[in-house]
């Protein structure tokens, strides 16, 4: 009856693992899997919960590195949120320097800053979005080799 938990726990974990697709809750399921394994076969339950940490542990720091590595191998890395607007193009629409500014960035208006000690940039400028830190855009001057 003890194994049937850890069963229930490696299904939670698993489903949890299909909403956030970071590999963490698949390698703690695993785990558990492992626990439920030493369970059925008669181990007391402070053994089982040192199977499942070990193979949870072992999974997490050996297979999950290995498997993002090969997962961001065979495909490109698709960013989202503000990590995408990073190297867009925008407008200056106030005088950006380190301490100050206003952008227009994809049809929205975002704070700007340089970064420290860079020349400040006049308004009606083009600049290039080179990081993004909070809601403020850090810019540099668009380059004109292009």
């Amino acid at each position: 009856m003890d194994s049937l938990w850890w069963f229930v726990a490696a299904i939670v974990l698993g489903i949890v693992e299909i909403f956030t697709l970071d590999l963490v809750f698949a390698m703690l399921a695993a785990g558990a899997l492992a626990g439920g394994a030493a369970a059925l076969l008669g181990a007391p339950f402070w053994l089982s919960m040192v199977i499942a940490c070990l193979v949870a542990g072992l999974m997490l720091f050996t297979l999950r590195p290995w498997l993002l590595k090969s997962i961001r191998a065979r495909s490109e890395l698709v960013e989202t949120n503000s990590a995408a607007l990073v190297g867009t193009e925008a407008r200056t629409l106030d005088r950006v320097s380190e301490n100050s500014g206003r952008i227009k960035l994809g049809g929205e208006v975002w704070s700007a800053r340089t970064r420290d000690d860079a020349e400040p940039i006049d308004e009606g400028q083009d600049v290039t979005v080179i990081d993004i830190k909070g809601a403020t855009a850090i810019v540099a001057p668009e380059s004109k080799g292009d």
